[in-house]
């Protein structure tokens, strides 16, 4: 059988020496920021602007100051260091300082620097791998080891997706985790279509839907949204005690006949049975790990809730994805649900968790999709045969 196109590109992608791959990557940073390397404006002074504050800090680099687009933050301290209006950071530093956009979806607010004439402009990932030590790995940023020490199952993976929009997606995945190469990345479908596309899977009347990590219950409120009453039941599940008081606070506001059909569990999908150390911080990047300051409830899928087997399976839980699907084991094996899983908060998900699934059973077919920049909202779809809406248009 010829290899086609994007087979080619991705055997030359890992043919690549890794030496230069690390090289080039850490080059990006310095060769846009030249002699003003040591300056930095941060735009962006959220949750990811923070974290580039700290990893500087830790390498006695102090930036100059953040920018923000949101008028409340202008001209306040954010750990001690001063939020400008973007205009005024532009006059005071286009010409001495390098900004380093800590933004997810940050292509508009590169746009928006270059517009205004600022000509030193850099998204985080060239900052982080600059720094590779202190950042990486951050979600799907990694050092590429991994992709060259597993070349052979990167490249069983590729043969897995059923459409060419996948396999252009993946090849597409590792050229950017490789080389940051951001021109190469296909335009990224709606956010609202996030784990539900109704081109791909066909839905049930009588579906049960598992929503592991239903953070304050806004993916809820989208399946709703999409099927109103038409579904048996809802499992949420949020190990995180805040987001749990959110999402049961939505879920009381219901009218009685849905609110009767959800069932909440303040419990973490796990490998096995037992009690997980949990970082909760009461957003959407609470997270299972061993630093974590409290204990929460892991159970296995099965376990959850034994008589409502679920139908409808969405996992988006900070890279615990992998362990849920080994606790999830006997449902993938059934292959009487669909499964939408996260691939972006680990760089070795993309290939091992359809892999994984499988090697369960081979009733799937598999499809990645991606809601946002660059690695950013990337779904594998894991669609039973049965389910697969067979005239999508790609």
């Amino acid at each position: 059988m010829p290899i086609s196109d994007l087979g080619k590109e991705l055997r030359e992608l890992l043919s690549t020496d890794p030496a230069f791959v690390v090289d080039r990557s850490r080059d990006m940073f310095d060769k846009v920021a030249g002699s003003h390397a040591g300056s930095i404006v941060l735009f962006g002074s959220g949750a990811l602007g923070l974290r580039a504050l700290k990893g500087l800090r830790s390498l006695n680099i102090e930036p100059v100051a953040f920018t923000d687009n949101s008028p409340n933050l202008w001209n306040r301290s954010v750990y001690g260091l001063k939020v400008l209006p973007p205009l005024e950071a532009v006059q005071r530093f286009s010409d001495k300082a390098v900004f380093v956009v800590t933004i997810y979806n940050g292509s508009a607010v590169r746009q928006q620097l270059k517009e205004m004439n600022c000509t030193m402009v850099v998204p985080f990932a060239y900052l982080f791998w600059r720094y590779a030590e202190t950042f990486l790995p951050y979600c799907a940023l990694d050092f590429p080891h991994s992709i060259y020490t597993e070349a052979e199952s990167v490249e069983r993976a590729f043969s897995l997706w059923a459409d060419e929009k996948s396999k252009q997606e993946y090849v597409a995945q590792l050229r950017w985790r490789l080389l940051l190469d951001f021109d190469s990345l296909p335009a990224h479908r709606p956010a609202h279509e996030m784990y539900f596309p109704t081109d791909l899977i066909s839905f049930r009347n009588d579906e049960v839907f598992m929503d592991c990590g239903s953070f304050d219950g806004d993916v809820v409120r989208t399946f709703l949204q999409l099927r109103g009453d038409k579904f048996r039941n809802i499992i949420a599940l949020e190990p995180d005690p805040d987001n749990f008081r959110k999402l049961r606070k939505y879920v009381f506001t219901l009218e009685d006949g849905l609110r009767s059909k959800i069932i909440l569990r303040e419990a973490a999908a796990a490998a096995q049975e037992g009690r997980l150390r949990f970082d909760s911080t009461g957003t959407v990047t609470s997270s299972a790990g061993a630093s974590g300051k409290i204990e929460v409830e892991g159970l296995p899928l099965c376990r959850i809730l034994p008589d409502a087997e679920p139908t409808y399976v969405k996992m988006d839980i900070e890279g615990a994805e992998m362990d849920a699907l080994i606790g999830a084991r006997d449902l993938i094996k059934k292959c009487a649900s669909a499964w939408a899983i996260c691939l972006y908060h680990q760089q070795g998900h993309l290939w091992q968790v359809p892999l994984f699934m499988q090697s369960v059973s081979d009733q799937y077919d598999f499809f990645l999709r991606r809601y946002a920049e660059e690695c950013w909202e990337l779904v594998c779809y894991a669609v039973p045969k049965r389910r697969r809406i067979t005239n999508e248009k790609g």
